[in-house]
């Protein structure tokens, strides 16, 4: 062994009892030099014998869920990210990267490129490896850009997705397009949301018609049980409100005239985006604002006349109901 050697693991032994040294020191408390012990529920350590803060905030490396027995813990404990059901897998595949990069930025090489390339392509062949699972990917793709279109929340999606789910496994898809049970998975998501959207919206955001759209929704809901209440018009307010820039004054008189309107009965029957139109432009009249039957209408996408034939309806209803 030569001098250098001799010199470099004795160097390392002196380390290593330095290492050793520190640790024996901190398992004792330096006043007394009794036992110390965790404290997980305030975040200290503490002598046992003297009661002396030896550390305090400390950082809580444990779970923030609690279980109390090992299955119970197994169920809770989790590695990477949760899973979906806003994608055909899950999420439980890996996912190849496009950006051609490695783990420090830097570019590949052309060779390096082409064999990435492949690896995408194969990837993408056994993550949709049955006809089942390409069903899925595609109609779970269009439900994520309707949604998007349409700016409905994630929950939403979510729900819209166990739907569409639930209608590939009991066999309802045969006879139907794929774009139509996915669009109707989603209106009658949002509608179970209390963040509905006309027929007239969805349709403009899918791929199919209006009329396959309702067609296709009545049957899913019919075979699938799912209980989803009628539209209410005051989900529609604040929307609107929001795209037409009123203030707060005009949505809590539109939700007002709506109310009079259902006690009064003359809710029944009516198209509950048009009563909801119809209470926003009465509303804004009633609070001074400029409002335009033309503003409402493209907001709302529904016909002026439908708003004028609405808009007179919840003002007699309301002049009835403050009536001496």
């Amino acid at each position: 062994m030569t001098d250098t050697s001799i010199r470099r693991y004795t160097s390392e032994r002196e380390e290593e009892r330095e290492r050793e040294d520190d640790e024996s020191e901190t398992l004792v408390c330096p006043e007394c030099g009794g036992n110390l012990a965790s404290d997980a529920e305030h975040g200290e350590t503490v002598c046992e014998d003297c009661g002396l803060v030896v550390e305090e905030d400390e950082i809580d490396p444990g779970p923030e869920w609690r279980a109390f027995d090992a299955s119970e813990k197994d169920e809770k404990s989790r590695v990477g990210a949760p899973t979906t059901n806003m994608m055909h897998d899950k999420g439980l595949s890996t996912n190849i990267g496009w950006q051609d990069k490695d783990a420090y930025g830097n570019s590949l090489s052309s060779r390096q490129r082409e064999k990435m390339q492949r690896l995408r392509t194969w990837n993408e062949r056994f993550r949709t490896r049955d006809s089942k699972e390409r069903n899925l990917k595609q109609a779970l793709g269009e439900i994520d850009r309707m949604a998007s279109a349409l700016g409905l929340p994630e929950n939403v999606r979510e729900t819209a997705s166990v739907i569409y789910r639930r209608a590939l496994d009991e066999d309802l898809l045969p006879g139907r397009s794929i774009e139509g049970v996915a669009t109707s998975a989603l209106y009658a998501a949002a509608r179970q949301a209390g963040t509905p959207r006309s027929l007239d919206e969805i349709a403009a955001v899918s791929r199919v018609g209006k009329d396959e759209i309702a067609r296709t929704y009545r049957y899913v809901v019919r075979e699938l049980s799912l209980e989803i209440q009628p539209a209410d018009p005051e989900s529609y307010v604040p929307r609107f409100v929001s795209d037409l820039d009123l203030p707060d004054e005009v949505e809590r008189r539109a939700r007002q005239l709506l109310n009079t309107a259902k006690e009064q009965g003359v809710h029944s029957g009516k198209s509950p985006v048009g009563l909801a139109a119809a209470a926003v432009y009465a509303a804004s009249l009633l609070a001074n604002e400029k409002v335009t039957q033309s503003e409402v209408s493209e907001v709302a996408n529904i016909s002026e006349v439908t708003i004028r034939n609405r808009y007179h309806e919840l003002l007699e209803a309301e002049e009835e109901f403050t009536a001496p």
